[in-house]
């Protein structure tokens, strides 16, 4: 939501360029000088919501007699004056490139932080997501062959009315992360996986929440045998008796029930500030839940914290932040007011900050080694949900504070922790934190490629004083990723897809620029990219890519033409081919009773143990690298009607 020039001012007046927080990368404490205060117990909270609902009550009275007295005024009935609604909820973060195990196919934002994707692996199978479907296919012995499929939502459960959006692996257990609108939450499938690929549906858990869908976000992180969600949970102050909208899970089996949910959250895991909140402006429980997969039984316990509605969240591999904006109107002048959540993964307290302004993004997020969250920030916005992210706007600036001054909430970010940055020109703001740097510039996102002649990309070291550099560009920014320790700028101009690599010494610089003519990128997610780095200087690059002409919002519903790979030899990017797609179409025709939009795109490259390949869609096409580029060497299809061989 555009901020009114008041707001833009006061935003820029928080953001003063005051001298700056040392760049020094010792380590520093960690640990919150207090934390937020639990609810003491369930009386407590039903106390709180008891005086929600009886204000509800009152104020409802009160507008039924001013409609009254307006009828009577002038002698005919007026429709009623809309009451004050919390807007509606948001529908479904970074470091250098994490290093990469030599089985890892997904671009993570934390090493050691995996990330729900449509795409994994296990032993020597890919197991691909796709259209409420798990594929396997074997990669055993140079081989490239389809295993098995099954329904990603179980035996006995209808599919229609939910979607199946992400995906992980630990062990032997596949986990299918969605969310059921028939069902009303978050929807956990657990899947075993066999060493010769084949599967197993084992069970299937809900968790209450609101739709958790983002254009950019995921909503699951698996951290060893620790499954993590977030999951906002929006409160009715109508309800004297909400706890049956709290954070709660349940084993599905044919017959359940709203009854057969348990609470996985006590009134005093259940964290509030001094701040005031009215939830005729939007109050929501903001909850982290975690789960012990390497059980029997799917374990799961949350830990919430009672806020405002508006969210971005950032999974570290120690704490979940969520960082909260509240937009009240009062007297006829809109504001903002905005608090930053840090919630440990070992089930401590959390704590929290007073804060201003809001991130755009996960990637806007960076905890850094030496004991510092770092935040870029807008003036305006709306958090991550629901394409939310593509829309915020006003100042920029970047906060950055000590974890150890979290605190029990009652606390603010100090002046001295922002300072202001330029903004780039139009479009959908992209930011990612390389090595020092904290790089941002904007784009196209998900709209058609438009020409942008006078371009610039920004680096500023977040740990230093110094002026943000200014990199000119021929090209937007849609996409920023790591190169080892360098970066690449990714974006169109127009009719054409460029890749500008950044040298980023001493004084960041534009190092050098590869053009794909009339092309543009097919995948607007971070994982549709992926750098496999060779050596610290060299390393080859993939990216699916489209027609320079089509948007990037046919990833809902069309692959990628084809997966683009490049050669990076000391910043100098050269073209070493492209693995095509030849869909038919005949795989249009899969029978799909779930998930039927690719909301979480469907083209990807993969380089797995010295192979290289490309998912694109229903197809898998593998090439292998020489002096001269890649050359296709084998393709497959597993669409759902041509896998009729399945072990």
């Amino acid at each position: 939501m555009p901020a009114t020039p008041c707001l833009r001012l006061a935003f820029i007046a928080a953001l003063v360029a005051l001298p700056f927080l040392s760049g020094c990368a010792s380590a520093a404490p960690t640990a919150p000088k207090k934390t937020l205060q639990a609810f003491a117990s369930e009386d407590e909270i039903s106390a709180l919501f008891a005086k929600w609902s009886e204000e509800h009550r009152r104020r409802v009275e009160e507008e039924r007699r001013r409609r009254e007295a307006r009828q009577g005024a002038d002698g005919r009935a007026r429709a009623p004056m809309a009451m004050a609604k919390p807007a509606p909820s948001a529908a479904p973060a970074t470091a250098a490139l994490a290093e990469k195990s030599e089985d890892s196919v997904t671009n993570v934002q934390h090493a050691g932080v995996d990330e729900g994707g449509i795409v994994k692996v296990h032993g020597d199978h890919l197991v691909v997501l796709r259209r409420g479907r798990l594929f396997t296919v074997s990669i055993r012995d140079r081989e490239l062959e389809p295993i098995a499929v099954a329904d990603a939502f179980g035996a006995g459960i209808d599919g229609r009315g939910a979607w199946y959006d992400e995906m992980l692996i630990s062990g032997n257990t596949i986990v299918v992360i969605g969310y059921s609108y028939a069902r009303g939450g978050t929807e956990i499938g657990l899947f075993e996986i066999s060493s010769a690929g084949a599967l197993r549906y084992k069970s299937t858990y809900h968790l209450r929440s609101n739709d958790y869908y983002s254009s950019r976000n995921y909503a699951s992180r698996l951290i060893g045998n620790k499954l993590i969600f977030y999951t906002p949970l929006r409160i009715n102050p109508a309800n004297a008796h909400p706890f049956a909208s709290f954070p709660a899970m349940r084993r599905w089996q044919p017959g359940v029930t709203a009854a057969d949910f348990r609470r996985i959250a006590p009134a005093t895991r259940i964290y509030r500030t001094d701040e005031e909140l009215d939830p005729w402006q939007g109050v929501a429980l903001h909850t982290v839940t975690t789960c012990d997969i390497a059980k029997a039984e799917l374990d799961c316990a949350s830990t919430a914290v009672l806020g405002p509605p508006g969210r971005v969240f950032y999974v570290s591999s120690g704490s979940v932040y969520v960082w909260t904006t509240a937009w009240r109107t009062s007297a006829g002048t809109r504001r903002s007011s905005s608090a930053v959540f840090r919630i440990p993964l070992d089930g401590n307290a959390p704590s929290a900050l007073k804060t201003a302004g809001s991130p755009i993004d996960q990637f806007s997020f960076l905890e850094s080694g030496d004991g510092h969250l770092n935040v870029l920030l807008r003036g305006s916005g709306g958090g991550d949900g629901m394409w939310s992210a593509e829309r915020s706007g006003g100042q920029l600036g970047l906060m950055r504070v000590a974890l150890s001054t979290f605190s029990d909430g009652t606390e603010s970010a100090p002046r001295s922790a922002y300072r202001a940055l330029p903004a780039p020109h139009g479009g959908a703001l992209q930011n990612r934190y390389v090595g020092d740097y904290l790089l941002y510039g904007a784009g196209a996102g998900w709209r058609r490629p438009q020409s942008t002649p006078h371009s610039a990309a920004y680096a500023v070291r977040y740990a230093s004083a110094e002026d943000a550099h200014a990199l000119a560009l021929v090209h937007g920014t849609d996409r920023i990723e790591a190169l080892g320790a360098n970066a690449v700028v990714v974006g169109s101009d127009g009719k054409d897809l460029h890749f500008t690599s950044l040298a980023l010494g001493a004084r960041p610089q534009s190092a050098g620029r590869y053009t794909r003519a009339n092309a543009a990128q097919g995948e607007t997610r971070s994982h549709g990219f992926y750098y496999r780095a060779q050596s610290a200087d060299e390393g080859f690059v993939g990216l699916p890519i489209i027609g320079g002409a089509h948007a990037a919002s046919g990833q809902l519903r069309r692959p990628s033409a084809s997966v683009l790979y490049l050669r990076n030899r000391d910043l100098a990017l050269s073209e070493l081919g492209e693995l095509k797609s030849q869909a038919d179409g005949r795989g249009n025709n899969d029978a799909c009773v779930a998930s039927c939009v690719d909301w979480y795109g469907n083209s990807r490259p993969l380089f797995l143990r010295n192979r290289v390949f490309a998912l694109l869609g229903y197809e898998i096409v593998e090439g292998e690298m020489s002096g001269r580029g890649i050359t296709e060497t084998r393709r497959i299809s597993f669409a759902p009607h041509w896998v009729n061989h399945l072990r």
